[in-house]
């Protein structure tokens, strides 16, 4: 679980971004941050806190309300609200080295896929093909096996009992200001800002 995820007397709280809203470009311009984390994350935040007050879900945390709720709003505010925040947690405007996976998630990548950039090409695929809006996501099973999962729209892998590891939002809003239609571009530069020990700290060896 992220822990950008804050919550208090009040409800769920906006995550706090670890990097100013313009340390990511050119692979993600500010205006695109500004807009996707301070319009988008901010209204999800919002309508979760409005969708759980008063009901048998206030008070629970983030991931009891996606493993409890049923499909509607509020499951897909809750999804997202973890979505975005695992997604912004995972950049660093400052990689390290060659910038690829440390050794514990890089063996965990070559047992199930052969090697890391076999890994990328089909998580690129999975991004090209997912039809209109979602999430294409690292996951990990119960067992520890790595998995590339589809989530459409605010669906998330720990609605099906697997930990989301890195994940690539497919929505438009996530790229469309900086590369307009052109989402495989997109999801290539995404590779350059990844903070893999951040990735794989998500990881359960």
């Amino acid at each position: 679980m992220s822990n950008l995820v804050k919550e208090n007397r009040t409800g769920f709280q906006m995550p706090v971004l670890i990097y100013p809203t313009g340390a990511l470009a050119p692979v993600i311009s500010q205006a695109t941050m500004e807009m996707h984390y301070g319009k988008h994350l901010q209204t999800y935040v919002d309508n979760l806190n409005k969708f759980v007050t008063g009901t048998d879900f206030e008070g629970l945390t983030l991931r009891e309300i996606i493993m409890q709720a049923p499909p509607g709003p509020l499951l897909n505010n809750a999804g997202q609200v973890l979505n975005h925040s695992l997604y912004f947690e995972q950049f660093t405007p400052n990689p390290q080295g060659n910038n690829t996976p440390g050794h514990n998630l890089k063996e965990f990548i070559h047992f199930d896929f052969g090697n890391f950039e076999t890994l990328k090409k089909k998580m690129e695929e999975a991004a090209a093909s997912l039809f209109g809006s979602g999430w294409v996501w690292l996951a990990q099973e119960e067992s520890g096996k790595l998995g590339i999962v589809s989530c459409p729209n605010g669906d998330t892998p720990l609605r099906h009992r697997m930990t989301p590891l890195y994940g690539i939002d497919v929505w438009e809003h996530a790229y469309y200001l900086d590369y307009q239609n052109r989402r495989a571009e997109h999801v290539k530069r995404l590779w350059e800002i990844v903070d893999w020990e951040m990735v794989e700290s998500r990881l359960d060896i």
